[in-house]
């Protein structure tokens, strides 16, 4: 069992930055593939960046490449994602989430994840 607590999100304006940092309890977080979804109101909750657990193999959706970048701290069993260049759109309720897997991939599908944080809200400006 893992429990995960985000924090970091916030009100910014269009082209700003905030990082936002998913805390894990538990010591086998380095054995979890790791993700952070978002869900505007209305939408459904989706990926937006995920990694690997051994090789730290990344996935970005087209929407943030060259924006966000995850990365993870397992001595200190956080989750990262930085926000750079946000835009309105990028406005939801994100998530991150605990994926078990023997396999070295990143989890990208909502289904597949175990165990969820309670969310953190990014409100961007125009």
């Amino acid at each position: 069992q893992v429990q995960l607590v985000e924090s970091g999100g916030g009100l910014v304006q269009a082209g700003g930055s905030l990082r936002l940092a998913c805390a894990a309890s538990s010591r086998t977080f380095n054995h979890y593939a790791m993700g952070w979804f978002r869900q505007a109101p209305g939408q459904e909750r989706r990926s937006v960046v995920a990694i690997s657990w051994i090789f730290g193999r990344t996935y970005y959706t087209d929407a943030v490449k060259g924006r966000f970048t995850i990365s993870r701290d397992n001595a200190k069993n956080t989750l990262y994602l930085q926000m750079n260049s946000l835009e309105p759109e990028d406005t939801a309720l994100y998530y991150c989430g605990a994926c078990g897997t023997t396999n070295d991939i990143p989890c990208t599908s909502p289904l597949g994840i175990g165990h969820w944080g309670q969310g953190t809200q990014v409100t961007v400006s125009s």
